[in-house]
């Protein structure tokens, strides 16, 4: 079936639409504030297990997204990865539904299987981009995916809200669920499980991988060209200054983004004492206000280009997270929030267009592999120190001082070790 150029966009585009509720469900809003409160023994131990299972989880995918990557660019594989990985993801994300009060270690086994399978499908998915858009427009098509995505955690988590977890005033859970045992703000696990699988029929269905030779190779034969040239990609990335600039700062700058999305709703629990209604509220904001800010830096940053876009997108994380760290007010938390919200979703979008325009064609699973690397090879840190200065001072006001310093240390290497919007090498 003959796919046009824009409906091979919106085909891809709908992935970010489907892959956002595990973020906005599980990591952000939901399933981690149900563990650290409700699944924990404690919820300042809780944060602290809470990190840790997603450190292991981001070192996981440091170490397989570049060779997979590398694989998938050598032997045309990124989409019958993807599709492993998102059925993985769907499974482990629905398992999430079965583990109770005082079973920490299962709910966590079971969490950092989807964490890994689902960022690896968003790999390959991302490695599309430069095959669909030109470098001239690759901000753009980014940003509308970007945008689209948080309009699919916005609507899955206003399901959740009205049908899942709907305070006793409001009526009763949809399909004879019960607030009893938290069984009905588990089962937010399977809604996201179900869309994930639903919404990644698009892509899966309408793009095509590239052909190339070598591809009828053994998989043993697969991994060990993938680990020669991964070896060669990686010496040879000092040849483009620039992108390993870029890949250099969002080591620090996207610690930070994943430490919100991992303590935010935890944050706003403890400190301001949010309910799961007040959180589904607050999460609500927070993707209109992403969905905006995706939206509108989508048109601006093709303009701006991509390093500023993520400049700017820096500098206001960093004094809206500060400011969350000394806010007394609900209000104000809210204020600081709006913010946080505005700018994420345009800094998110504009690294993966600046990898895509400063990426040579025949490297973009590899190049994406590294960006994915670059996410998560320390990501450890942000979710770690977080939980670790929690824990240590026994105030979630302190791990939230960590995030900050991650964005700080993000801005001054991207403005120190990157320069324009061209590639190199």
């Amino acid at each position: 079936m003959a796919v046009s150029k824009k409906g091979k966009i919106l085909s891809w585009a709908f992935f970010d639409f489907g892959n956002s509720a595990f973020s906005t469900l599980v990591l952000t809003f939901v399933y981690n504030t149900y563990y650290t409160t409700s699944i924990a023994v404690d919820p300042n131990v809780g944060a602290a297990q809470w990190g840790m299972a997603v450190a292991v989880a981001s070192v996981m995918i440091a170490v397989l997204s570049p060779v997979l990557g590398a694989a998938a660019d050598v032997f045309a594989l990124k989409k019958r990865f993807m599709g492993v990985a998102i059925g993985i993801g769907a499974l482990a994300t629905a398992f999430l539904y079965f583990p109770e009060k005082g079973q920490e270690w299962w709910a966590l086994s079971f969490f950092v299987v989807a964490v890994v399978a689902t960022e690896l499908s968003i790999v390959f998915n991302n490695a599309f981009l430069p095959e669909l858009a030109p470098k001239s427009e690759a901000g753009r098509v980014s940003g509308f995916a970007f945008a689209l995505g948080y309009a699919g955690g916005l609507l899955c988590l206003l399901i959740a809200m009205n049908g899942f977890v709907v305070s006793p005033d409001k009526g009763e859970p949809w399909f004879g669920l019960s607030w009893e045992g938290g069984q009905s703000v588990r089962a937010t696990s399977l809604l996201v499980a179900v869309w994930l699988v639903v919404f990644s029929i698009p892509v899966m269905v309408f793009l095509k991988d590239k052909k190339r030779s070598g591809s009828s190779r053994g998989m043993v034969d697969v991994t060990r060209q993938s680990f020669v040239r991964l070896k060669d990609t990686f010496f040879h990335l000092r040849d483009y200054r620039t992108l390993f600039g870029l890949l250099l700062a969002r080591l620090f700058y996207n610690d930070g983004l994943v430490a919100i999305f991992s303590f935010g709703g935890v944050y706003a629990t403890v400190v301001f004492g949010f309910s799961f209604q007040d959180l589904m509220i607050f999460g609500i904001a927070l993707n209109v206000c992403s969905m905006i800010g995706a939206l509108a830096f989508s048109f601006i940053e093709d303009r701006i280009g991509s390093r500023m876009t993520i400049a700017i997108t820096l500098v206001a994380l960093f004094a809206s997270t500060l400011l969350a760290v000394f806010v007394e007010s609900k209000t104000a938390f809210w204020g600081c929030a709006i913010v946080i919200g505005l700018f994420i979703g345009p800094n998110q979008s504009a690294s993966r267009a600046y990898l895509s325009r400063l990426t040579p064609p025949d490297k973009a699973n590899e190049f994406f592999g590294f960006y994915a690397f670059s996410g998560k090879a320390t990501a450890f840190i942000g979710p770690v120190l977080y939980g670790w200065v929690s824990f240590s001072f026994e105030s979630q006001r302190a791990g939230m001082l960590v995030i900050p310093v991650l964005f700080l240390v993000g801005f001054v290497l991207l403005m120190l070790r990157t320069r324009s919007d061209c590639p190199e090498g």
